[in-house]
């Protein structure tokens, strides 16, 4: 007998689960929830069941945070699932991601329909858009003429650009002629070309209240406008079909009109930003396509011969820019080696030497005759300084000054009356000349 592979029973679910995940993918189902378990780390484990049949899921805490309801036992509800396989336990289960009220979840699902249908035609291809004019002097609104949306609209308009025109296409936005009222008002005012653009929306409001701007009648006709459109639905959270087929699509009406009346800056900012949520849109949906892409491409590249050729060349490449480096390097000293030797044989040249030998001697010139210089107004300064103070012990200048020298005939300068005699001759030195005299009488002091 031919030798059979035995396989371990977690092998076994792991293929089932791989086969599961593979071919199935994601589903939309309707169910009653029951055995309904919230648990404490965030996680829901809930069964779905109809009549006849009950599956397990469960939904995590990353997706079922966004789920606007309270799941309860008994409660009819649409959900978004993955197929997959407990491997533990191997029991098949439904990973949920998305879930929301039965009667809604059904709306949801046509609303998913038509969209993939009406994507798969193009109609909501960037290639498809308008650009809304940088300077609008007139708008068309096509809404209830009573509703909220309008005044809000006229309210924003009027305060940002009061000199903007505006022209009411009346319709209904709600019930099974709205649609028609719609498609209609869209099409009178492609007729007149009044206006330079169209503001076609409403208030807030449940899905199905919104369902209007669902129908595709309404799409198409907003496909199909010469006039460019901005669409105008409900609020920030709230998406319909007339979003994706317009030229633009504003958050609220108030937001549409804000646009609107916009300078050119929040509206360049505007249009970039529902680009790169049209292009996150577009990503999210091929992100999974371009990893396994990615994946095949990188295994099949470490092996090609072409990808190995090229990591050669580019190596070779390398080494041929650094040969050149080098080459270029030693080229440059080459070069530069005999000024380097000129520029130090004109240093050490005799010429050059002498040069500066007879700038020093210039220098030193100079320096000594600053010395010398220095030196005689330095003798001079003190030579009158040395006559100045004999100059003031001279007896010359005593006798300047009014006094006298007495001389006996010998001419001994007479300090003392001791010295002399009765009719001796004395001679008195005075400034101006020599008084010759004789002693007639000598009083003690």
């Amino acid at each position: 007998m031919t030798q059979q592979h035995i396989l371990q029973v977690s092998e076994l679910t792991k293929k089932v689960r791989f086969i599961l995940e593979s071919e199935l993918s994601t589903v939309w189902l309707c169910g009653e929830i029951s055995n309904f378990i919230a648990a404490s780390s965030g996680h829901w484990y809930l069964s779905l069941k109809d009549e006849k049949s009950q599956v397990r899921c469960a939904m995590f805490k990353g997706n079922n945070r966004r789920v606007r309801i309270k799941p309860a036992n008994g409660q009819q509800v649409l959900v978004r699932a993955k197929v997959s396989l407990y491997e533990p336990r191997g029991d098949f289960q439904l990973i949920i991601e998305h879930m929301e009220p039965a009667g809604e979840g059904l709306l949801r699902q046509q609303y998913e329909m038509l969209k993939e249908k009406l994507q798969r035609e193009g109609l909501f291809a960037l290639h498809h858009k308008q650009t809304i004019a940088k300077s609008i002097q007139t708008v068309g609104i096509v809404t209830s003429p009573t509703g909220a949306a309008v005044k809000d609209i006229i309210t924003v308009l009027k305060r940002r650009n009061p000199l903007i025109k505006i022209i009411i296409y009346p319709t209904l936005v709600q019930g099974e002629q709205a649609k028609q009222d719609i498609a209609a008002a869209i099409a009178i005012a492609n007729q007149r070309q009044e206006v330079d653009v169209l503001l076609i929306g409403r208030g807030g409001g449940s899905l199905e209240d919104l369902w209007a701007f669902n129908e595709e009648v309404v799409v198409r006709a907003i496909f199909q406008s010469r006039l460019p459109t901005i669409s105008a639905v409900g609020h920030e959270i709230d998406t319909t079909l007339a979003d994706f087929v317009a030229d633009l699509r504003a958050a609220t009406p108030s937001a549409a009109a804000e646009i609107v009346a916009a300078d050119i800056d929040e509206r360049i900012a505007t249009m970039f930003e529902l680009i790169k949520r049209g292009q996150r849109a577009l990503a999210q949906q091929l992100i999974q396509a371009r990893q396994a892409l990615a994946a095949l491409s990188h295994r099949l590249g470490q092996v090609h011969p072409e990808q190995q050729l090229q990591s050669k060349q580019q190596r070779a490449d390398e080494l041929n820019i650094r040969l050149q480096s080098v080459i270029s390097n030693r080229l440059k000293q080459a070069q530069q080696q005999p000024q380097y030797l000129q520029q130090r044989l004109l240093q050490a040249s005799p010429v050059n030497l002498l040069n500066q030998g007879n700038q020093q001697a210039i220098q030193l010139h100079q320096q000594l005759l600053k010395a010398q210089q220095n030196i005689l107004v330095a003798k001079a300064d003190r030579f009158a300084q040395q006559c100045q103070q004999l100059h003031m012990v001279s007896p010359l200048a005593t006798i300047a000054r009014g006094y006298s020298i007495a001389r006996d005939e010998q001419g001994k300068v007479l300090k003392s009356i001791k010295e002399i005699s009765h009719q001796d001759k004395v001679s008195i030195e005075v400034s101006d000349g020599i008084i010759n005299t004789k002693v007639t009488a000598i009083t003690p002091s």
